[in-house]
């Protein structure tokens, strides 16, 4: 057996293999050293591989592998005798070949298991008695113990990643649990360095863009710091096939590596509107514009040294001009976003948040952690406080806490009214669309040609029958106490309506309160994790304009060419505190249809002659369960 060694020569081997994860790996050591087993818990790129095989080698301690998969039977980890050998001769010992479970058990070796949660429920409990007891029985073998330096060290992803399950509590309760993420920039800085040898504006470039990734509402999955490295190598290449200076490639060159490292990495949420190319390529933008505009030299002072007019005292300053009256369609564009930016700024205290959730310690233990398995089981146990919670941790003063709401709230939002299957609805009507099926419509086409006599399949221009988009706006009651539960509806209801629309519908998203603000127009398309992330920061706020929205919504349904039915979607309790008659705002409106969120009896007959004067259904919503199949139900 090999000498013990010192931590002081353990650690000074690591820090030779390792860039920070310092804590981690002081934990790992810790819990070798005083007989643990360990599970490793974190997304893909976190080092769990690079740490584990560096401890082993610092330790002395030699390593038995297994890939986790659905394909990993009880045999294969414990060991199964030669069907050969044992026809020939009986079961004998010399028939049987061990696994790398009874190895690592004879020999005293740490058993390294990767994908834990894609192991099949038999053959996790296989190591059940080999945790608890330090043995396993093997029939025909007979008992096989453990030799003392005997350690499993599994390694697992996020629960939501696909193909996994959870692992059972059996198991879980005889191991320590160490909690990987990502490294800060400077150590993933000082990683990259190292792999690839290059310094400078590259690789602080390829590392900005991967930890974009991971903060990117579009995108499920960002990518680790491996796509930053492949980044860096595949610009190299280019530079130096292409010619061009290494130190500083043109952009063309870098979204070129940029979209071969991150392309592949990243996994884009359920519903979205882009591609994962084009979200690389919008991140990478954003990033080389911000370092454009850092090193921009700063504008040069007036001729008395002042930094401009209104700061010389000589100017009053020019009133500010009044504010115009919002259009009839809403809030949109730029005025938008500032506001959607603006509530975002509203955050709540931790305090605050515990005197509304008691589940918030469970969720959240500590300061900018927020604990995924945990907030599972919590959603298995009661969905609606569960989703109230997530959608408040979403308005966290804490940044961090902050950020992982969003991006967990986003994917669960998504994944719980996420259609099957998107089948194409409405009236079928003979149209007239460039392409090759159908009819070939000679006048349109001789237009569209514009005299050419080269001909190209995008010239022409026929007639068949499609189904035409059914024109659908939601609007979203964001006054009053618009936080919790009634927050994450309103976000369910939005992504019900953009998910179930086909990819010839046309949908818009409203929130309004006294003003209706517009965050996705009609003829638009938004992926609808970021309309659930900019209802995340609506909180409740003003008064309810109630008629105001209605002639907002019908506006956005008049930009629809199609002549199918125009339909509104009103999520409100329908009492209004301002504004007109709102029966009186139903022109340009086919059908309304309301999903009430209040019992009220007031409510209630409001929300029903309002519905039956629009010629559509009130449905009564009283939890998030409810969201999606009405949602469905009033639009087919």
């Amino acid at each position: 057996m090999t000498a013990p060694v010192s931590p002081a020569g353990i650690f000074s081997t690591l820090d030779e293999r390792i860039v920070g994860l310092r804590r981690e790996s002081e934990v790992l050591v810790s819990s070798l050293r005083s007989g643990c087993h360990i599970v490793l818990e974190g997304p893909p790129g976190t080092g769990k591989s690079t740490l584990l095989r560096a401890v082993a080698d610092a330790m002395g301690w030699g390593l038995e592998f297994v890939e986790g998969n659905a394909e990993l039977t009880p045999g294969r980890l414990l060991g199964a005798f030669d069907p050969a050998l044992v026809l020939d001769g009986g079961y004998r010992p010399e028939a049987f070949t061990p696994g790398p479970l009874l190895n690592a058990l004879r020999e005293g070796t740490l058993l390294y298991m990767e994908e834990l949660n894609r192991v099949p429920e038999e053959t996790l409990n296989v190591l059940i008695t080999a945790l608890a007891e330090g043995e396993v029985h093997v029939p025909r073998l007979g008992h096989q113990p453990a030799d003392t330096r005997f350690r499993l060290i599994a390694a697992m992803n996020p629960f939501d990643a696909v193909g996994t399950a959870r692992v059972g509590q059996a198991i879980y309760d005889r191991m320590c649990r160490i909690a990987m993420g990502y490294q800060d920039e400077d150590a993933e800085r000082a990683i990259v360095r190292r792999v690839t040898g290059v310094d400078g504006d590259l690789h602080e470039i390829a590392v900005s863009l991967a930890r974009a990734t991971r903060t990117e509402v579009a995108l499920r999955t960002g990518s680790s710091v491996r796509g930053a490295v492949d980044m860096v190598l595949v610009s190299g290449g280019l530079v130096e096939l292409r010619g061009e200076p290494p130190a500083e490639p043109p952009p063309a060159t870098l979204l070129d590596a940029a979209l071969a490292a991150f392309s592949g990495r990243v996994r884009l949420q359920d519903g979205g509107a882009e591609t994962a190319e084009t979200v690389i390529a919008r991140l990478l933008e954003r990033i080389l514009h911000e370092r454009r505009a850092k090193k921009a030299p700063a504008p040069p002072p007036s001729e008395d040294g002042s930094a401009g007019p209104l700061q010389t005292g000589v100017h009053p300053p020019t009133p500010d001009p009044p504010a115009p009256a919002p259009p009839r369609g809403g809030v949109e564009g730029d005025a938008a976003r500032r506001s959607v930016q603006e509530a975002a700024r509203r955050t709540t205290g931790r305090d605050e948040l515990a005197r509304r959730h008691p589940q918030l310690q469970r969720v959240s233990p500590q300061v900018g952690q927020l604990d995924e398995g945990a907030f599972a089981e919590t959603m298995s146990e009661d969905r609606d406080r569960a989703l109230a919670l997530l959608a408040d941790l979403a308005s966290a003063t804490d940044p961090e806490l902050r950020r992982q709401a969003r991006a967990l709230a986003a994917r669960v939002v998504v994944s719980m009214v996420a259609p099957r299957r998107s089948p194409e609805r409405g009236i079928r009507r003979l149209v007239t669309a460039p392409g090759l099926e159908g009819e070939i419509e000679l006048e349109r086409t001789l237009e569209r040609a514009d005299g050419r006599r080269a001909w190209a399949a995008e010239d022409l221009v026929v007639r068949q029958f499609r189904a035409s988009p059914r024109p659908v706006c939601l609007l979203v009651d964001r006054s009053g106490s618009m936080r919790g539960q009634a927050v994450a509806m309103a976000a369910l209801a939005a992504a019900a309506v953009v998910l179930a629309a086909t990819r010839r519908a046309d949908s818009s998203v409203l929130a309004f309160a006294d003003e209706p603000l517009v965050l996705q127009g009609q003829g638009q398309r938004r992926a609808a994790t970021e309309l659930v992330d900019a209802l995340l920061s609506l909180r409740g706020r003003g008064t309810t304009d109630l008629a105001a929205a209605l002639r907002a919504g019908a506006a956005q349904l008049e930009r629809c060419a199609t002549g199918a039915e125009r339909i509104v979607l009103l999520m409100s309790d329908c009492l209004p505190t301002a504004g007109g008659d709102p029966h009186r705002s139903l022109a340009g409106i086919d059908r309304l249809h309301v999903l009430g969120t209040s019992e009220d009896p007031e409510a209630l007959s409001a929300g029903r002659e309002l519905a039956q004067r629009g010629g559509g259904r009130h449905l009564l919503v009283r939890g998030t369960a409810d969201i999606g199949p009405a949602v469905s139900e009033l639009l087919t």
